[in-house]
């Protein structure tokens, strides 16, 4: 479930349009679309739960599978958790990071407040990754497992802020009852592999 997103002004006009450089990019933005993506780098780890909110969500995460690894942006790259495309009233950032397992209402919420907190805090992106994200080794990582992720996500005062505690609980207790109920049960692969060998 990739997403992409633009914001546009009251008067219907694109408001990540701008001459304001994108290092690294060959294209040119707003001030306002560079605080957006900011605040999706910076707040990426933090909402990720929401974006793979089961055990299985995580086996995405693989090099090669075009499911992203490294939580980067970059121009055009699909081995980024964050892809800029287009340019001038086209030009929005497509986050790689949902699956198809997400629920669709709060994959938006997240990453609109994640945007909008940067631009409310003008997040700074710095320059685009070039080269390929999964063979880099100093980025940010995406969370590799749902109980990664649900401590991230426990741990952000940001989630709590725009969720409220309710809410980001209600989560919690949901992603630690999917992995309680995984874990309690042995898989056939488990079977087959260790019933001869162990």
């Amino acid at each position: 479930m990739h997403v992409h997103a633009s914001l546009w002004s009251e008067r219907d006009e694109p408001a990540f349009a701008g001459d304001v450089a994108l290092p690294g990019a060959p294209v040119t933005g707003s001030e306002l679309f560079r605080h957006f993506l900011g605040g999706l780098l910076a707040r990426a780890p933090e909402i990720v739960l929401l974006l793979a909110p089961t055990p299985n969500s995580y086996k995405r995460f693989r090099p090669g599978t075009f499911a992203p690894t490294g939580i980067a942006w970059s121009y055009d790259n699909r081995t980024a958790g964050f892809r800029v495309v287009g340019e001038g009233a086209s030009l929005r950032v497509e986050c790689r990071i949902p699956g198809a397992d997400a629920n669709p209402y709060l994959v938006y919420a997240a990453l609109l407040a994640a945007g909008l907190d940067g631009i409310e805090h003008g997040t700074d992106p710095g320059p685009a990754f070039e080269g390929d994200v999964y063979a880099a080794r100093d980025l940010p990582r995406v969370p590799a497992t749902l109980p990664e992720a649900a401590a991230a996500f426990e741990a952000s005062d940001f989630a709590r802020r725009v969720f409220g505690d309710a809410v980001v609980e209600h989560l919690l207790h949901f992603a630690r009852t999917e992995q309680g109920e995984l874990d309690r049960r042995v898989s056939d692969v488990e079977r087959a592999r260790y019933f001869e060998r162990v």
